[in-house]
């Protein structure tokens, strides 16, 4: 069986009654989210990661009949506390991306301005052992389009190493931090050995999309239940996502100027 026209990539962030400032427009009510559970099951969906959505899409797995994935970007310890106990009453799974720097005890290792309290390493690992998969998210949740090379690589290359070092096997995925990427980083995640890079575009994934910007659609604090249907039903994308996508359009423009302005600062200083 080949893959689906389209799969609903969905992108949370915190899952939280009472969440940080910095997190609230992007979060979650956990009632609101064992309802959004309780809907996917109603209607036939089958949650899957984002590793199984890329052996569907290699022809390496069967599709179930309505795939959905439910991803959760940076690491924030409400997923642990709100989130992973709801997946499990309801059978479900989903890829945890984790900023490996924002980690509550990441040590020396720490990097970056963590917006609420983080997961530790043991409760990654537990959500690992959960079935939960687990991605990288960069290490300090860098704008990594914005970076030089080598800062780029480290960005990388730090998480899939940690990861890998602390949970025992690969982890061959990453979501961009902001959703931002350009040509040169997703050939530097290629490079580095990622096999599937998720961003953000709120549009459904479809079979021609390519594995190193694969679109995901925002679930929001302001995402009601019927809007939430119609989302993973494929309906009105562009209506519901109207001001998301038009505001991506025009910072996508600003942003690789102040790259290319970045890259010849650099460069000059290089020659000087």
């Amino acid at each position: 069986m080949t893959a689906p026209v389209t799969v609903p990539v969905l992108m949370y962030h915190a899952v939280a009654a009472r969440p940080a400032d910095a997190t609230y427009g992007l979060s979650v009510h956990p009632d609101r989210f064992a309802a959004q559970l309780e809907l996917l099951a109603a209607e036939g969906f089958t949650t899957i990661t984002v590793g199984e959505l890329a052996a569907i899409r290699r022809g390496e797995a069967t599709a179930p009949e309505r795939p959905v994935a439910l991803t959760f970007d940076d690491g924030y310890a409400d997923f642990h506390r709100e989130a992973l106990p709801r997946l499990s009453a309801a059978g479900a799974t989903g890829t945890l991306f984790v900023t490996t720097g924002w980690l509550d005890d990441a040590g020396p290792e720490t990097a970056g301005h963590p917006l609420d309290r983080m997961l530790s390493w043991s409760q990654v690992a537990e959500c690992d052992a959960a079935g939960i998969e687990v991605g990288a998210h960069s290490h300090s949740h860098a704008q990594l389009d914005q970076l030089p090379d080598a800062a780029l690589r480290d960005e990388l290359a730090r998480p899939r190493r940690l990861l890998a070092e602390r949970l025992g096997h690969e982890v061959p995925h990453l979501a961009y931090p902001y959703g931002y990427s350009s040509a040169r980083v997703r050939r530097a995640v290629a490079d580095a050995g990622y096999r599937l890079a998720a961003s953000v575009g709120n549009f459904a994934a479809g079979p021609g999309a390519d594995g190193y910007a694969l679109p995901r659609l925002t679930v929001a604090r302001d995402t009601g239940l019927d809007t939430f249907g119609r989302v993973v039903r494929g309906e009105h994308h562009a209506r519901i996502y109207w001001k998301e996508r038009t505001l991506t359009a025009g910072y996508l423009v600003v942003r690789r100027g102040r790259s290319a302005l970045s890259r010849s600062a650099l460069a000059g200083r290089a020659r000087s």
